[in-house]
């Protein structure tokens, strides 16, 4: 539709408004009158019910948060549905035309009557509140933010997956995982500039941050059993019977238990062998 239409529409639209507040109108403010109100405050009774279901309309409208509109429709919703009943009830009784109808006398039935001068009275105060409450919510309203993000959300819905892969970074794979690092596309992977070593006279005397981190240590050489157990005789060649335990050589050695356990059981069985010749020397 073009914009000739769309105003069209639009005074078409506020013409069967005010013509539809204009019948509404007679009725409220017959029901103003019969509940006490004087004649400008029952001149102005239909502008408290009708206008605030504007204020409603135009803030469900405008508001663009769910919370927000939400409340902005039940409050539309309540004053429509309260106008009606009392429109409703102008049409069921023909002494609300005239002057003829008691002061505070809407319906016969005692029940009814107090519950429709309760709604017809609490109506300009819950205008107030709401009105107040609806008001603050739509200045409080920042649109250029959620313009923003429909924007965003748009331009990323409107990209192939060939574009969202391009503008999606790739993660990091994790040290020592080679699977993870053969399924990074060579596309993402990107070879590191070699780093030139500085002299040892240039290099900035720089304080430990820290513990340096596992993956960044050398790793240590693996020694074969052959000599972890030349180790073990050397770093335990004064020590007595008692104290050569494994947990005694694992730290001494910084190996694991169960090597520590092996290489004692050897140093034991070397010492009980040369106890065993040293014996028969001394007998023969």
């Amino acid at each position: 539709m073009n914009r000739g239409g769309k105003t069209l529409l639009v005074l078409a639209l506020v013409a069967v408004v005010g013509m539809a507040f204009r019948v509404s109108w007679n009725a409220l403010r017959d029901v103003a009158k019969a509940i006490g109100a004087d004649a400008t405050a029952a001149t102005l009774y239909p502008f408290v019910v009708d206008g605030l279901m504007a204020l409603a309309l135009v803030a469900t409208l405008v508001l663009t948060d769910r919370d927000d509109k939400r409340f902005a429709l039940r409050v539309l919703a309540t004053y429509t549905l309260a106008s009606l009943v009392l429109n409703y009830v102008h049409g069921l009784v023909p002494e609300l035309h005239g002057k003829s109808i008691d002061w505070g006398r809407l319906a016969d039935w005692d029940p009814a009557n107090w519950a429709l001068v309760l709604l017809a009275t609490s109506l300009p105060v819950g205008s107030i509140y709401f009105g107040s409450d609806l008001v603050a919510k739509v200045l409080h309203h920042q649109p250029a933010l959620v313009a923003n993000k429909d924007e965003t959300w748009q331009a990323t819905a409107n990209q192939s997956p060939s574009e969202l892969r391009e503008s999606t970074p790739a993660a990091p794979a994790p040290v020592g995982d080679s699977d993870a690092a053969e399924s990074v596309p060579v596309a993402a992977s990107i070879e590191a500039a070699p780093v030139k070593a500085l002299p040892a006279g240039d290099r900035p005397n720089r304080r430990p941050t820290g513990r340096v981190p596992v993956a960044a240590r050398s790793p240590r050489p693996t020694r074969t059993a052959d000599e972890l157990l030349a180790e073990a005789r050397e770093k335990t060649a004064g020590w007595s019977d008692a104290e050569l335990t494994a947990e005694a050589i694992r730290k001494a050695l910084r190996t694991a238990p169960v090597k520590a356990r092996a290489l004692r059981d050897t140093l034991k069985a070397e010492r009980a062998e040369n106890t065993a010749g040293e014996r028969e020397a001394v007998a023969a």
